[in-house]
């Protein structure tokens, strides 16, 4: 029994010089304190102040409370400051020294600079909460114009450049089609997959190659037809064959398989092209010696050979075929020249003097009696309206036109301002 009390007595002692021993050194580092707050050594101050505290329990001097108020203060730490200040009023017995005095003074000092902390960071709430909405705003206005120039985009592949009549061909998929330049489509995208343009009118083929369908559009008289079925023009054919590059005067000419004559068509009149008195044209054929013979079935005679009369393309050029359906040549009338198909694979109407030659993976032009001269000047002519076509970077089309000094996204008869403009139209 003497050995338990003698052992509780010991660890009472013990815990009793270890608290007197915390309290000792927590009043030299206050000394410390002191003495750094004495020459201007804040920072230090605070180090060893900081370290006194991290011994104490409980600040019983006021003296302590008043060295945390000040060290606080100067390193601007006003709240904390102002808890030591409390400590220091509660402590303090001598509540009209002037040492209390004085520190009343700075703790007015100190509730006047919280509150102007609190009033700058009610300020910054309030400008963040203004910018927090600003920042939804504009992005829901962003979001609104996103979906309506999203609207307004050209969901193609490609565009061509709009030619002076401000219509251009575009591709959808593996489809082309056809716009004039608010965006209007004259023609969708789904059935032709080939075009051949030249002169201001537009071709469009179901295919590439030996196409069964046409579509022809005269981009000046802004409008368009599908031709006559080529089983029309001959029961025993099944395609076009040969596609040549459409003229200004509206002559289509194309070489169906299975067929003695060429495909010879004015988009313009809407009517073939044919030899009204082709009797009285052999004649004269055979009068100037551009001819041997012909007969009732028409067919002409040269170099002792018949020939099946193809029709005119225009500048007195003649296609002539053999029987079996193959082109042999075509009959210059102007010279009697003959261009023979395995040079001249396939000729375009006449236009302007000039003729399109296209041989496979070529083309060149040509004058009445085959020889080759410049190309003329395409009718397509240049485009000199408002509108710009204008890729996105994410694919797409839009176009942008000025209007009233401002620029639009137009789409038919929609159209939308700049995303600049937008947000500024709407505060």
């Amino acid at each position: 029994m003497k050995k338990i009390v003698y052992m509780f007595m010991l660890l009472f002692l013990s815990a009793n010089i270890w608290g007197q021993t915390n309290e000792e050194i927590a009043n030299v580092y206050i000394k410390k304190a002191q003495a750094n707050y004495a020459n201007l050594e804040v920072q230090d101050a605070h180090k060893n102040f900081g370290k006194a505290m991290k011994l104490l329990d409980t600040i019983k001097k006021a003296s302590i409370a008043r060295l945390g108020t000040l060290i606080q203060y100067e390193l601007s730490n006003f709240k904390e400051a102002k808890a030591y200040a409390k400590q220091y009023f509660t402590l303090s017995k001598k509540k009209k020294s002037e040492e209390y005095n004085q520190l009343l003074e700075l703790y007015v000092e100190i509730e006047d600079e919280l509150e102007k902390i609190e009033i700058e960071k009610a300020k910054k709430e309030k400008a963040r909460i203004a910018k927090e909405k600003e920042t939804k705003r504009l992005d829901s206005l962003k979001n609104i114009w996103k979906k309506r120039a999203d609207a307004l985009t050209l969901k193609y592949s490609t565009v061509n450049d709009f030619n002076k009549n401000g219509i251009a061909t575009f591709k959808q998929g593996d489809y082309y089609g056809l716009t004039n330049d608010v965006g209007t489509v004259l023609l969708k995208a789904d059935t032709y997959k080939a075009v051949k343009a030249f002169d201001g009118i537009v071709l469009f083929l179901n295919k590439a190659t030996n196409p069964t369908q046409i579509y022809a559009y005269n981009t000046q008289a802004k409008s368009g037809k599908v031709l006559p079925s080529v089983s029309s023009f001959n029961p025993l054919s099944t395609h076009y064959g040969a596609v040549m590059m459409p003229r200004g005067n509206g002559i289509v000419v194309t070489y169906p398989n299975n067929a003695l004559k060429a495909f010879i068509y004015n988009i313009n009149t809407n009517k073939f092209l044919t030899v009204d008195d082709q009797k009285t044209l052999f004649k004269d054929l055979k009068k100037t010696d551009k001819i041997e013979k012909y007969n009732k079935d028409g067919q002409v005679r040269l170099d002792r050979k018949w020939y099946n009369f193809g029709g005119h393309i225009g500048g007195g050029i003649f296609p002539l075929y053999n029987t079996d359906y193959s082109v042999y040549g075509f009959l210059c009338s102007i010279d009697g020249t003959v261009l023979k198909a395995t040079d001249y694979n396939a000729v375009g109407g006449f236009y302007k003097e000039k003729l399109l030659v296209e041989n496979e993976g070529t083309s060149f032009w040509v004058n009445q009696n085959g020889a080759k001269v410049k190309a003329p000047e395409n009718d397509n002519g240049t485009y000199d309206g408002a509108s710009k076509v204008i890729a996105i970077e994410n694919g797409g089309f839009r176009i942008h036109r000025e209007i009233d000094g401002v620029l639009y996204i137009i789409l038919g008869d929609e159209k939308l301002e700049m995303l600049e403009d937008f947000l500024r139209k709407h505060p």
